[in-house]
């Protein structure tokens, strides 16, 4: 079976900033938000007129105060968490629309995620701070672990919190550490500043601004990337033997008129079940990787804009593909037409690794 490739029906009207699955089993649902200050829930399903084909359909809208940086599912697909420029953290029940502050930054919230083992939602901001919320009791002040910069990307494993920050700093966290400090948080009258020690402080191996980090499914390391064309795979395990594996190799670059162009890379997304990951870029390519292998296992047709989110499916059948001018497309405005959502089913093997076919 080769892939299916089909546009998202009635797209954000604005860059996209994240683009997120349900982490249901057999879910096909999937959340979008949008600098239009909108979050869009769809959903695939069969085609209507030709079973055989897929199609996805908006299901709802949801409009916030201010453009929205980020979003991810909670426990389950009928609530979700999102991160915006109006500096707060907010959950919203999918079924009646009701919005609740959990916390409010010193200044834009760039990312947030949701650890399903330990009831958390992580919030990080440009206010080089981390709030962490008890999911269970939503009105609780959160635990603010302060960071030594700006927070830029965060991805979660079962166990760590893996934070990109400026100046190619990455802290490293135990998500039991974190709910321990939530938990002392809950206790007080407001947000309470705790410290608590990464699991391990690391710079980066880029050398360059970190653009991206998607941790691994085995929960055994991560990917990051940066604005100039380069990934890099890295372990958790700090001894010589699994720290020698570590390596950063160069993509989304094009010689153009005998010049090589260098693109950043906007997004990664490792597959759920085969432990490939994805890789997007300002070229508007998407490319799957076999990180243990350390080869590229197959490149898409590009795209007419710059890539800006990826996300697979937790069954892992679907990527979806968000689309939308960067800044290296050279354009002030965003037009009609240019922002848009793709997804890709993907084949049985079309995701393994060079070795596992």
């Amino acid at each position: 079976m080769t892939s299916n490739h089909f546009p998202v029906a009635t797209p954000p009207s604005d860059a996209i900033s994240a683009v997120k699955f349900s982490p249901v089993p057999n879910s096909s649902k999937l959340l979008v938000s949008s600098w239009d200050r909108n979050v869009y829930l769809y959903t695939v399903q069969p085609d209507q007129g030709s079973p055989d084909q897929k199609t996805c359909s908006l299901l709802q809208t949801f409009e916030y105060r201010a453009p929205v940086l980020d979003v991810c599912f909670g426990a389950n697909d009928e609530e979700f968490y999102t991160a915006g420029l109006d500096w707060d953290v907010r959950h919203t029940k999918a079924t009646t629309s009701e919005q609740t502050v959990l916390s409010t930054h010193d200044a834009g919230v760039k990312s947030v995620v949701y650890s399903k083992e330990h009831s958390l939602v992580i919030s990080a901001s440009w206010d080089s701070t981390l709030h962490i919320h008890q999911a269970t009791s939503p009105s609780s002040p959160p635990a603010v672990i302060p960071l030594p910069s700006k927070a830029f990307t965060v991805s979660s494993t079962t166990t760590k919190l893996v934070v990109g920050m400026a100046s190619r700093a990455f802290h490293i966290y135990e998500l039991s550490d974190l709910a321990k400090a939530a938990a002392e948080a809950a206790t007080q009258s407001s947000p309470t500043t705790i410290d608590v020690d990464p699991y391990q402080r690391r710079e980066g191996s880029l050398k360059f601004m970190t653009r991206a980090v998607a941790t691994m499914p085995t929960d055994s390391g991560y990917a990051s990337s940066s604005i100039e064309g380069r990934v890099a795979v890295e372990w958790f395990d700090a001894s010589s033997e699994s720290q020698s594996r570590k390596y950063a190799f160069k993509c989304h670059r094009q010689t153009v008129d005998g010049v090589d162009v260098v693109y950043p890379v906007n997004a990664l997304a490792f597959h759920p079940i085969h432990g490939t990951f994805a890789s997007g870029g300002g070229d508007g390519l998407v490319a799957l990787w076999d990180g243990v292998a350390k080869r590229r296992i197959r490149q898409y047709p590009k795209y007419g804009s710059s890539v800006a989110a990826l996300a697979f499916s937790a069954d892992g059948r679907y990527l979806a593909v968000a689309v939308s001018p960067g800044f290296e497309d050279g354009k002030d405005e965003i037009a009609e037409g240019s922002v848009n959502i793709f997804i890709r089913e993907l084949g049985p093997t079309e995701a393994k690794g060079k070795g596992a076919r």
